[in-house]
């Protein structure tokens, strides 16, 4: 019987750094890929079984005749739910009022970070489809967009950092984990955007979980790291064709597996443990992938049925089918916003919201008699699975 490798050579070195006068021992991690190598034969049926069903999930949402919208909506939901990990107590709603220039429940820089996180992913997903390639500039470009405002837009936007941070606790000394100094950055940062770059490798889905543990360890940024590490999840899927637009909102899955994410991570970096990170990273794909899937089946079959409703109200079922679409885009609207967009009057506008709610398809949900909200509430019910704000520890 043969005994396991050593996984010795996975593991980093400890480094001292100091921090207002304190001397603590940080970590630099070595290079990627893991040596020794993964042990595939233990990790390529995972990978077959999630690229299967992230294919699935890619072929609903191109073959939808609402693709643009799904994507818009995936999109919102992630980036939610990636904000959730770190602490904002923002939901769906929320960020559709503030879109809709209405204030939303919640802290204004709660959403604003959601909000934030939106314009990041675009901008990068934008820069790959133009054919910039995955690096370390675009890195610090959808950083800076993702600090431009909200709490964190006071720790260096769009810069690495220069000073030493660490991981829970009050300072260095106590923390649970220090990440490399400032003076090991420029190395870390350079071997990881090597291995960005090297495509052959590994199948993207090893690489893509790689890559999000690497940038996690190194946390190069004052703040922002655990979202922008998951967004490097999606531009790499992206990227490589493994998705053509962002339907996976893996977020779901490791909000909902928090402490064993962080765990995980962790694992990584005391044992070199990168098989039990990659079972858990390939069933988070699998499982999200079906959950994109089903939801994006059942919001089709309700616009189906709300449609056919509609349908039946004779001489005003056309202008009340126009708002039903921009209801799809706009699941939260005002009056107001609706008739800019679709350059009706607002007493027409008001007049259609009234049959769809005769019709039980939208809810008022202010109460008030002025500046009134809508809400097409049984599609944000489908939407917010998943999305309650995580508590307050």
């Amino acid at each position: 019987m043969t005994s396991a490798p050593s996984r010795v050579g996975r593991i980093g070195t400890f480094v001292t750094s100091t921090f207002g006068g304190e001397r603590v021992r940080a970590y630099v991690p070595p290079p990627l890929p893991p040596n020794p190598p993964l042990d595939l034969a233990a990790i390529l049926s995972k990978v077959e079984i999630a690229n299967r069903e992230l294919g699935r999930l890619d072929g609903v949402a191109t073959v939808l005749p609402s693709t643009n919208l799904f994507i818009w909506m995936y999109l919102r939901k992630e980036a939610l739910l990636s904000s959730q990990i770190e602490g904002t107590q923002s939901s769906l709603s929320d960020l559709l009022l503030l879109e809709n220039e209405v204030m939303p429940n919640v802290p204004i820089d709660d959403v604003r970070e959601v909000s934030n996180y939106i314009a990041a992913m675009e901008h990068g997903l934008q820069r790959i489809k133009s054919g910039f390639p995955l690096s370390l500039r675009l890195v610090r470009e959808m950083h800076d967009i993702l600090l431009s405002s909200g709490r964190g837009a006071a720790k260096q936007p769009g810069e690495f950092r220069t000073s030493q941070n660490w991981i829970g606790g009050t300072r260095p000394g106590n923390a649970l984990f220090v990440p490399p100094p400032p003076d090991q950055l420029a190395r870390c940062l350079s071997d990881l955007e090597s291995f960005l770059h090297q495509r052959e490798i590994y199948p993207v889905l090893i690489r893509a979980a790689l890559a999000h543990v690497q940038f996690e360890t190194i946390h190069p940024f004052l703040d922002g790291n655990g979202r922008l590490g998951r967004l490097l999840i999606t531009l790499m899927l992206c990227e490589d064709g493994a998705l053509s637009q962002p339907t996976l909102y893996l977020s779901l899955y490791l909000k909902t597996h928090r402490q064993e994410y962080y765990n995980l991570l962790q694992s990584v970096r005391e044992k070199g443990d990168w098989e039990a990170w990659m079972f858990f990273f390939l069933d988070g794909v699998t499982s999200t992938s079906r959950q994109g899937f089903d939801t994006a089946q059942r919001l089709l079959s309700l616009f189906q049925q709300d449609e056919q409703k509609i349908s039946k109200l004779g001489r005003a079922s056309a202008t009340a089918l126009q708002l039903h679409t921009d209801f799809k885009r706009h699941p939260v609207l005002t009056v107001p916003s609706a008739a800019q967009r679709l350059r009706l009057s607002q007493p027409t506008i008001q007049s259609a919201l009234s049959h769809l709610q005769d019709l039980s398809i939208v809810t008022e949900i202010t109460g008030q008699r002025r500046d009134r909200v809508y809400s097409y509430s049984r599609y944000l019910s489908i939407l917010d699975e998943g999305t309650e704000p995580l508590s307050p520890a």
